[in-house]
C-alpha cells in the first residue's frame, strides 16, 4: 500500500510504500475495542468514594420496639433505606480499575489500528522537519496538506523531535508522538495520521510482525538393540560343535 509524501513546504514530493508486517494486517475490531477499554481504564482514578452504614456518623440505638408499633421494623438511624444513612454497595476509592493484556494481543491490536487507517486513506507521509520552533510554519504546512484543520491530527516521529512537539502543542487537536509510543487510542482518534519518514521504519521495526524461521526436526533415530539381544541372535546363527560332528 502507497501514501503521498510531501516536504515541509507542502509539496508533494512522491509516494512511499507501507511496511505490509504493520499496514496490512488482519483488521479486528473485538481486539480494537479489547486494546482500547484497557488503555482507558489504566488511566482511570478511583476517586470516588462513598460512605456505607459503617462510616456514616449517627447513633446505633434501636429506633423503636421491634413489635407493637404495626410499622416496619427498624434498627439504627444509619440503615441504606433511610434519609442519611450509608450507602449500600457503593463506590470505593481503593477500587482497582487496572486491566492486563498480553503483549502479543496489544500489538496486534495496534497494527489492526494502523491497518484500518490506511485502508481509509488517512495516512501521509512528510519527508523532513525543519529544526524551526516556530507554530505558524507547522499551521502553514497544515493548510497546504490534504488535512482538516480542526479534526484530531497525529505527527509521527522516529525519535523525541523538540522542534515539531513544541511548535504543534500550541495549536488546538494537534498532537505529535513517538513511534514507539504508538497507542490505540491516538491511533484511532485521529482523522489525519502523518508519519514522518523515517517514522516509518521505526514502527516497523518496533511493531512489526515478524516471521519465525521453520523449526527443523530431526529424523527419530532407530532404535538401538540391546547386546543381550544381539548375543542371542549370534548364538542362533552358530551352529554348536555337537551337531556338527
Amino acid at each position: 500500500m502507497n501514501i503521498d509524501v510531501y516536504t515541509s513546504t507542502g509539496t508533494k514530493k512522491g509516494s512511499s510504500l507501507l511496511p505490509s508486517s504493520v499496514f496490512e494486517a488482519v483488521i479486528n475490531e473485538g481486539l480494537m475495542h479489547q486494546a482500547l477499554v484497557r488503555q482507558q481504564s489504566n488511566r482511570r482514578r478511583s476517586t470516588a468514594h462513598t460512605k456505607s452504614r459503617g462510616e456514616v456518623q449517627g447513633s446505633t440505638r434501636k429506633l423503636y420496639q421491634q413489635k407493637g408499633t404495626g410499622q416496619a421494623r427498624r434498627g439504627s438511624i444509619r440503615s441504606p433505606l433511610l434519609r442519611g444513612g450509608g450507602k449500600a454497595f457503593g463506590s470505593k476509592k481503593n477500587r482497582n480499575y487496572n486491566k492486563d493484556m498480553p503483549k502479543s494481543m496489544r500489538r496486534a491490536a495496534l497494527r489492526s489500528c494502523l491497518s484500518l487507517q490506511a485502508k481509509n486513506g488517512n495516512i501521509l507521509g512528510l519527508d523532513a522537519y525543519p529544526d524551526q520552533v516556530k507554530t505558524k510554519v507547522v499551521f502553514t504546512l497544515l493548510q497546504k496538506l490534504p488535512v482538516t484543520i480542526g479534526r484530531q491530527i497525529l505527527f509521527v516521529t522516529a525519535d523525541k523531535h523538540t522542534a515539531l512537539s513544541r511548535s504543534a502543542r500550541n495549536i488546538p487537536r494537534v498532537k505529535t508522538v513517538i513511534a514507539a509510543y504508538l497507542n490505540p487510542e491516538d491511533v484511532l482518534g485521529a482523522r489525519h495520521i502523518i508519519f514522518l519518514t523515517d517514522a516509518l521504519k521505526k514502527t516497523e521495526e518496533v511493531f512489526g510482525q515478524r516471521k519465525e524461521a521453520p523449526a527443523v526436526t530431526k529424523a527419530p533415530a532407530g532404535k538401538k538393540e540391546a547386546p543381550e539381544k544381539k548375543e542371542r541372535k549370534k548364538a542362533k546363527k552358530t551352529p554348536s560343535k555337537a551337531s556338527a560332528s
